[in-house]
């Protein structure tokens, strides 16, 4: 029997890493179970990835439209799609590196290999569980815990579509490790993980087809209202975008042509583009690990937590993505720190009034909170103030005026119930919002506190103050 640990976290993601170190902070002795590399999904070929990406095509972006800002460049801009790749690599690299020595100063023992949890139940001595854990080469090693956090994640999930294992279909997390710039991707899935793809390659040159089944991009995410404008401003820089558009088939077209056949309000439709991306969603990773000999509850193949990420199997918690929850990492992190918490003798509940939504479409769209739908549908009276970044002066000095902010507001308290921004860093911008949605602020005190000018935070003062009489720099007729 290998070494005892207070706490074994299975998992070295989002939820899993942040939970280790702050159960070491704490005072336990502590052990991190990762199969793969440190920083899970989100590091390695989601978020982190993705981001550098983005940004490179920003900046070309920015580069093609340098005489607007009085640049004048001595030639034609040219794009190196492979120092894109190298770039974005070494920031995922310096990143990994980053976490796997914050785990080496706080003494959290890294135990390469699969985990699995062959006890039902604290069957061993002490009212200890024994975590197996399966190495690459084969060797078995097990240890010892008062506690285990399973954090385990998810995977991509793809519908039960012929042809979604044709060579050159592919998913989202293999999009960011592409080593060649498409000529012409069709995406799968007009969800987060589709636009911000969908942004990337249009704004690298691509000829980009967004086939999304539902009738409006971003079903679920933010205000039908903003999700329609980014809709309409996609388009009109010719991204090809289908809605209400079900894939019945991928099929091979010549060379390397895919054909993805599809069932449209207009009939039988064929997009064809060399690469098939699937952005289709994604499902917890929890098989393998031994979960119904436990006796864990579960939904479907998400574990079933409560309010302080335990399970109904004591000294059993789990965090992030394998639950089934909101699958952002900003939640799974905070879920991880909540579950460290408890194991280490508190009683502190998730409260998820505030999760805010930051998407890196351009422009980008963030959103906290609730919607005006929502809000009507929960029977409560609200008010809803808009103010345009076209009046924004540091989005003017920017030349980014594109997208307005939103907020959602109680009738009569001016209790703020939701923000919505599609802009200039709206990513960002959201953080003021999501912190007066969580403390139960007002309109009031927003627009009472003095914003620094020119910052494109200005947007949220002004549709603070248009909650009361009226924006000062804009008003709607």
């Amino acid at each position: 029997m290998g070494q005892s640990y207070d706490l074994i976290v299975i998992g070295g993601g989002p939820a899993g890493y942040p939970a280790a170190i702050r159960a070491a902070q704490l005072g336990a002795r502590v052990a991190l179970v990762e199969k793969e590399e440190l920083g899970g999904v989100c590091l390695n070929r989601g978020c982190i990835p993705t981001k550098a990406l983005i940004h490179s095509a920003e900046v070309y972006r920015q580069v093609l439209h340098a005489a607007t800002f009085g640049v004048d460049l001595p030639g034609e801009p040219g794009l190196n799609f492979a120092r894109m790749v190298a770039r974005k690599q070494e920031v995922v690299d310096r990143l990994v590196s980053g976490v796997n020595h914050l785990l080496q100063n706080h003494n959290v023992a890294l135990l390469p290999g699969w985990g699995t949890i062959p006890d039902p139940g604290r069957a061993c001595p002490d009212g200890q569980s024994r975590v197996r854990v399966c190495s690459a080469d084969g060797e078995d090693g097990e240890f010892m815990a008062k506690a285990i956090l399973i954090a385990t994640g998810s995977q991509p999930a793809f519908p039960p579509v012929p042809g979604v294992d044709l060579p050159g279909v592919i998913s989202g997390e293999e999009a960011t490790e592409l080593t060649e710039l498409p000529k012409r991707p069709v995406i799968v899935g007009g969800g987060v993980i589709g636009l911000e793809l969908a942004s990337l390659f249009h704004a690298l040159g691509t000829q980009v087809t967004v086939v999304e089944v539902q009738s409006t991009l971003l079903p679920g995410v933010g205000e039908v209202a903003l999700t329609q404008r980014l809709t309409g401003s996609l388009r009109r820089r010719g991204v090809d975008i289908r809605l209400k558009a079900p894939v019945q088939a991928i099929v091979r077209g010549e060379g390397e042509c895919k054909r993805v056949m599809l069932s449209s309000p207009r009939g039988e439709e064929v997009v064809e583009g060399d690469l098939v991306i699937m952005a289709t969603g994604r499902r917890p990773r929890t098989a393998g690990l031994g979960l119904e000999e436990l006796g864990v509850a579960m939904e479907g193949r998400a574990i079933v937590v409560d309010e302080f990420m335990q399970t109904n199997v004591p000294g059993l918690y789990a965090a992030g993505d394998c639950t089934g929850g909101s699958m952002l990492a900003s939640v799974a992190c905070y879920e991880g720190l909540i579950a460290a918490e408890n194991v280490m003798g508190s009683h502190r509940g998730a409260d998820y009034r505030a999760v805010p939504n930051a998407i890196f479409t351009i422009p980008e769209l963030a959103s906290v909170g609730l919607t005006e739908r929502e809000a009507r549908e929960r029977g409560i009276a609200c008010r809803v103030s808009r103010f345009p970044f076209s009046a924004s002066g540091r989005a003017l000095a920017l030349g980014e005026t594109e997208g307005q902010a939103r907020m959602i507001c109680e009738e009569g308290t001016g209790k703020v119930l939701g923000a919505h921004i599609m802009g200039p860093h709206a990513t960002e911008l959201i953080a003021e919002a999501s912190l007066a949605v969580r403390l139960g602020l007002t309109a009031a005190e927003l627009a009472h506190t003095i914003h620094a000018h020119p910052r494109l935070s200005e947007v949220i003062l002004e549709a603070a103050l248009g909650q009361l009489d009226g924006a000062i720099h804009y008003r709607y007729t």
